[in-house]
């Protein structure tokens, strides 16, 4: 493919980030530009500019990116999540945990014990979704009750989240990456130790001290802990591997029991706080829905297969080809905004290189998941930071600079494969 046409299909990428990031900046205010605008007006960029398609094909196109299976379990989530953290909300769930976690942490480990808890539960669910899901409306409350940056305690959730999505054996991403590179779970898991834990130790520490200047709670309200129970069953049945949706329809239909029992709402006020905690997530089902169809069309129009080839064509040592393959990944990621098609997408071509150049095939798999993991730990339009944020009623921008442990594990990935380390798989 030429330059022009490759460039060509990458554009409807370059034009959102103009629209929506560039005038925000120029703006002062990442509010003057709503994201849904900016992911419709670049939509139909991309489908206008796709050429050699019949507009009606190409409206196919892009109606099949926004509709994938994976898209649609990824909507569903949403609605679900919406559902339960609004009603867990109305029930005083949220309240009664985060009243908990005040009474058993001091303020200033308040950072390091979310990050841990997140940290924990991503791991040993294997999904950064269902930890999002779970533990950001408690980062709300606890953000409220503290008077701390609601922003920050929200990328505390997030970036532990992706500690698990990056090193648990269950891990969509883990999987992918190791049976593309033919190389064991457990293998890639002790190379991936080596990266992720100076990142989170540096991170942890990074917290306490900030969790220095956090001031104490507003309020000691007293704990209700049977309204705790909906909370601490879903983290168990998640902990246990049970299907997300699954878990989050238990913790629904235990909201709804306790609170009727309690008497904090009716059945009518627990349908009402579901109907409006699903309405609450459609903005961001829809900016989901548009990427997804956005992406679509740059890979049907070459795109990612422009990338590949403008990446790997100038490789050069064990080096050169590390890194060659954490920029092919990396990028992938940027256009398709799902770590684990970015993986499926590049995963072929990584083994190639790495066979070509002698790369360990461990190695290979780890760089795969941790830079992928790293990009879509950052991206203010991927699925993570877009559920974050709205679940919390908050622009994701605001959460990306917050974003400490997706950065810290960037910078050791990237020193990684600059000082050949571990020397062992290197």
């Amino acid at each position: 493919m030429s330059d022009k046409k490759g460039l060509m299909a990458l554009s409807p990428l370059l034009v959102f980030v103009v629209l929506y990031l560039l005038t925000s900046i120029l703006a002062g205010d990442f509010y003057k530009v709503p994201l849904t605008v900016a992911f419709m007006l670049s939509s139909a960029y991309a489908i206008a500019i796709s050429g050699g398609f019949p507009l009606a094909k190409r409206i196919q196109h892009y109606s099949r990116g926004a509709a994938t299976d994976n898209m649609m379990l990824m909507l569903w989530i949403f609605v679900m999540a919406g559902a339960f953290a609004n009603s867990a909300k109305e029930m005083g769930a949220v309240d009664a945990t985060v009243g908990l976690a005040l009474e058993v942490l001091p303020s200033n480990m308040l950072l390091p014990g979310l990050f841990i808890a997140a940290c924990f539960i991503s791991f040993s669910v294997g999904t950064s979704v269902g930890t999002i899901a779970a533990l950001s409306p408690i980062a709300m409350g606890l953000s409220q009750s503290t008077g701390s940056s609601m922003a920050l305690l929200v990328a505390v959730v997030v970036g532990g989240s992706f500690f698990g999505d990056n090193l648990s054996f269950i891990s969509d991403t883990t999987i992918v990456a190791t049976s593309t590179q033919r190389c064991k779970l457990s293998d890639k898991f002790r190379v991936n130790l080596y990266i992720v834990l100076p990142a989170a130790m540096l991170i942890l520490v990074l917290y306490f001290l900030l969790g220095t200047s956090i001031p104490e709670p507003v309020s000691g309200a007293e704990v209700h802990y049977a309204k705790i129970l909906p909370y601490l069953i879903v983290l168990v049945l998640a902990i246990m591997g049970m299907n997300i949706m699954a878990v989050l329809m238990t913790g629904l239909f235990l909201t709804g029991l306790v609170g009727i029992l309690d008497g904090s709402f009716d059945i009518y006020g627990w349908l009402g706080a579901m109907g409006t905690g699903i309405s609450g997530m459609g903005e961001l089902i829809i900016i989901t829905m548009m990427a997804g169809g956005m992406l679509e069309i740059i890979r049907v129009n070459g795109g990612i297969d422009y990338l590949i080839s403008k990446l790997t064509r100038r490789v050069h040592g064990k080096r050169g080809a590390e890194l060659s393959i954490a920029a092919l990944v990396s990028v992938t990621d940027l256009c398709t905004a799902n770590n684990t098609v970015a993986i499926l997408a590049v995963g072929g071509i990584s083994k190639e290189i790495g066979d070509r150049y002698g790369i360990d095939n461990r190695k290979c798999a780890s760089i795969l998941d941790t830079f992928s993991c790293v990009v879509q730990g950052l991206l203010p339009y991927g699925a993570q930071v877009l559920m974050a944020a709205g679940l919390v009623q908050l622009n994701p921008i605001e959460i990306v600079p917050y974003l400490y442990y997706p950065m810290a594990l960037g910078v050791i990935a990237l020193l990684s494969i600059i000082l050949r380390y571990p020397r062992k798989y290197s």
